[in-house]
């Protein structure tokens, strides 16, 4: 890969990441302490994020991918997200407000994807190459954390939206400046894929298998407990007067990207099962840290938590990837990881978004309704995530031996 074009690559994502972390992590302390939305409201508000990643495949599949170079389809994606996003921030009510950012994740949500095929395809080594490239987006998530809570104080304001907008807006003029990226050719007399592929259900028939059965069930309804994480997290360290929240809170992706680098040695030791009850695991006891954590004596129980997002994301999301791609033979496995994808991000995070909002609300203090319980709103994650381990620890069967000491990562 030509420096000049890996240099475009990373750029691409460090701005994509940036934007999106510049908002997605202070949205909840802005909708409940500004706008005085209700938990549920807040909740059905990061919902979209789910909505639009079900539909997203979609979307990539039947129209950019038949019709649209990828680099040109990014640029309009990035503008008009940009302009649903600076829109939704002019909203005070709960109702304008969802629905302009619902078209704002609509348009976001397929960039994700047709951002790493741009990558994928202007690489010679993808394995060897792509991880150096990716890792800018979550320097920029890191940086945009940083930007929005220590140096613009913004974490309640409306000005984080307006951050992410002009960020999309150079991402969007900077889009035409990455390397072309026209549709692949498809083979003569070759069928396109449909809407069952995209939607990843020609995966169901691996179903049939009941650890894998046991494995996407559980990867669904852990998803459940972890939309509390993302949803109010930053409005819960702001409640209870935590300094730059935003900013600690990216102690978890630096966290992640270690983890990251040594997640080659914890599957030579560990093995596929093992990491990912570690990983189920480490959500119940992140829970019940902020349980009892404050923002004095015990704020090292929230450092903590926080920094155990490493384990928590990559030894259960990237774990569960490599777990679909290894037991799905090799013509599903795009299926497969689209179903995943579906269950978790789409269906199991929908479900978390709505349930979460329900406990927050339910846990509001009589004397002031803006205040709430959070020791107890987070016990009943905790609890959800513990009662999924449970249900995977029992039922799971890993049927591929663990591998060796001086091995890879398992694969059949």
């Amino acid at each position: 890969m030509h420096p000049s074009i890996r240099l475009r690559l990373s750029t691409m994502m460090f701005l994509q990441y940036f934007a999106w972390g510049a908002w997605t992590v202070t949205m909840g302390t802005y909708l409940l302490q500004a706008l005085r939305f209700s938990g549920e409201q807040t909740g059905l508000a990061y919902g979209t994020a789910s909505i639009a990643a079900i539909v997203s495949p979609l979307f990539v599949g039947l129209v950019v991918d038949r019709w649209f170079a990828s680099e040109r389809a990014l640029a309009v994606l990035f503008l008009l997200s940009a302009a649903t996003l600076y829109y939704a921030s002019l909203q005070t009510a709960f109702v304008p407000f969802y629905a302009a950012l619902l078209l704002h994740m609509l348009c976001f949500m397929p960039t994700i994807a047709l951002s790493n095929a741009v990558a994928f395809r202007h690489m010679d080594r993808p394995q060897q190459q792509f991880p150096g490239v990716r890792v800018l987006g979550t320097i920029g998530w890191i940086a945009a954390g940083w930007v929005v809570g220590y140096l613009l104080h913004a974490e309640d304001k409306a000005t984080q939206f307006h951050v992410a907008a002009i960020a999309l807006v150079a991402l969007g003029l900077f889009s035409l400046l990455l390397p072309h990226t026209p549709p692949l050719p498809r083979a003569a007399g070759a069928a396109r894929p449909g809407l069952r592929e995209f939607l990843g259900l020609d995966a169901l028939q691996l179903m049939r298998d009941r650890s894998f059965a046991v494995f996407m069930l559980g990867s669904m309804l852990i998803c459940i407990p972890l939309q509390f994480y993302y949803a109010f997290t930053n409005g819960f360290l702001n409640e209870i007067r935590v300094p730059n929240a935003a900013g600690k809170m990216t102690f978890g992706q630096m966290s992640e990207i270690a983890f990251m680098l040594a997640m080659p040695l914890f599957f030579r030791r560990l093995g596929i099962k093992a990491m990912l009850l570690i990983g189920m695991a480490a959500w119940a006891a992140r829970y019940l840290l902020f349980a009892g954590g404050d923002a004095s004596a015990h704020l090292w129980m929230l450092y903590l938590g926080i920094l155990l997002h490493g384990v928590c994301y990559d030894f259960f999301f990237v774990s569960g990837q490599i777990y679909v791609d290894r037991e799905a033979p090799a013509h599903l496995r795009a299926s497969a990881q689209g179903f995943l994808t579906l269950v978790t991000w789409g269906v199991g995070m929908l479900i978390g978004s709505w349930i979460s909002g329900k406990v927050v609300d339910a846990y509001r203090t009589a004397a002031d309704p803006v205040l709430h319980d959070w020791s107890r709103i987070w016990l009943v994650p905790a609890l959800g995530a513990a009662a999924v381990l449970l249900l995977f620890a029992l039922c799971f069967r890993d049927r591929a031996p663990k591998p060796a000491t001086g091995g890879g990562a398992p694969r059949a």
